[in-house]
């Protein structure tokens, strides 16, 4: 099984780039963040003329996630309980092939101080529930996207400026400690763990250009398929083409 994970910063601007992607790498499942986009605009007829299956969860300008996939899914949910009246379209779950797929654009937190950080303090303990929940009733499960946390020095390409700043704080690496304690593994640390391997990229001063990135979409694997895990990459050739997402495809495969 390939699975991937892409954070595709509009799809209506990124949706050939989506398309082109898939044909080219065939995975099992794609999930796409930051569709930016309603829910009654999301481009399902693209896809399915393409053979692929799709849910989406879309939200106006901002966030909106999606799972593509190769076979039929069911069980599809949608949000988080512990947040049932959380407008904000960030989480969306389904299982194929036996599988559970949980896709997730968590919450930025703009600053340490901000009022955003609150949310995102309170969002990643709903998450932290939700996944615990999943985990016992799914042994096969895969908790993939954009977590907006790097979670290491050795994930950030300038550790000294960016400690104790959003995305690297000391409490958001707890955060992203305790989904693994939780029994998942951090499927590119198992199969790479030496090397940056940057997922994300500013757009401006050049950073892609300079190689000066940070790791913050990741695959989580539980055991079961931690124990199948045969490679890991970070596609940065999707990076490189004009007018790309500030972030890269990582995908997994899994035999």
């Amino acid at each position: 099984m390939k699975i991937a994970t892409w954070n595709v910063n509009s799809l209506n601007v990124r949706l050939a780039q989506v398309s082109e992607w898939l044909a080219r790498h065939q995975p099992d499942v794609l999930v796409l963040q930051e569709l930016k986009l309603e829910q009654d605009k999301f481009p399902a007829a693209a896809f399915r003329m393409s053979g692929w299956h799709v849910e989406w969860l879309g939200q106006k300008t901002y966030n909106g996630v999606a799972i593509i996939s190769r076979a039929p899914m069911r069980d599809v949910h949608g949000g988080l309980p512990a947040l049932p009246d959380d407008p904000q379209r960030r989480v969306i779950a389904a299982t194929v092939n036996g599988v559970r797929v949980i896709n997730v654009y968590c919450v930025n937190g703009e600053a340490l101080d901000s009022p955003k950080f609150a949310y995102k303090r309170q969002w990643f303990a709903a998450l932290n529930d939700f996944v615990r929940a999943q985990l016992a009733a799914y042994p096969e499960l895969v908790l993939l996207g954009d977590f907006n946390i790097a979670p290491a020095d050795a994930d950030v390409y300038d550790p000294d400026k960016w400690r104790g700043k959003i995305h690297c704080s000391d409490e958001e690496r707890q955060w992203f400690a305790a989904l693994l304690d939780l029994g998942l593994t951090d499927a590119l640390r198992r199969v790479r763990p030496d090397g940056a391997h940057p997922t994300w990229w500013d757009y401006r001063g050049a950073m892609f250009q300079k190689g000066l990135g940070l790791r913050i979409d990741h695959i989580l694997l539980s055991d079961a398929l931690a124990a199948k895990l045969q490679d890991v990459q970070v596609d940065t050739a999707a990076r490189a083409q004009e007018r790309p997402s500030d972030h890269a495809p990582v995908w997994a495969v899994l035999g």
